[in-house]
């Protein structure tokens, strides 16, 4: 991954984005994004998961849903005008926390037995995707599950493109990941993860 000739988008890319708009990508409103979040719930190996974590949660649509399956969830996000949102989003849920953290110079001391990356991974370039993809195995407890969902199609201001992600954890999981499914439709594409 070495040779990667963009870097990581940086919270900047990220601030100016939420400058123009509360949401962007549509996360509340576009109809992709509800029928992208029903299938990614009803995949989810167990019914139940006791601590998961949500890297890059925007404004806590996918997680206000995913509050229900989970005793206790972390969502993070690397700026603060999206949390501002999902605070508000969730404030009745008293098993979320939020924290700003820039993934994957920042990340949790716990382990977790579900890890989320929807819609995040593409950001990270070369070392930085690398150094993400060796931080979730590490703090995936045992028989824990890393569920990945990414856009497919090509985007320019992106290092990778969801599919190149979803590849190089598929290849450079060195064993520690067992692979349980593999789902992808025309715009987006869904991986899931075991810890052995």
């Amino acid at each position: 991954m070495a040779d990667d000739h963009q870097r990581s988008l940086t919270p900047g890319f990220f601030d100016e984005m939420y400058a123009g708009s509360h949401d962007p990508w549509g996360f509340e409103t576009r109809q992709y994004e509800a029928e992208k979040y029903n299938e990614t719930l009803a995949a989810l190996p167990q019914r139940r998961y006791h601590r998961a974590f949500e890297v890059g949660c925007s404004v806590g649509v996918l997680t206000e849903q995913l509050a229900a399956r989970c005793d206790h969830l972390l969502a993070v996000d690397v700026v603060e005008k999206p949390l501002e949102h999902a605070r508000q989003r969730c404030r009745n849920l008293d098993n979320v926390t939020f924290r700003k953290m820039q993934v994957p110079y920042e990340f949790p001391g716990e382990q977790f037995d579900l890890i989320m990356l929807s819609e995040v991974a593409y950001y990270w370039a070369g070392e930085d995707l690398e150094r993400a993809r060796e931080l979730v195995v590490r703090h995936l407890t045992k028989g824990g599950h890393l569920v990945m969902v990414h856009w497919r199609p090509y985007v320019a201001e992106y290092p990778r493109t969801g599919d190149e992600v979803h590849e190089f954890v598929l290849s450079s999981s060195g064993g520690q990941l067992r692979h349980l499914e593999d789902r992808r439709q025309e715009l987006y594409r869904m991986d899931i993860f075991e810890r052995v």
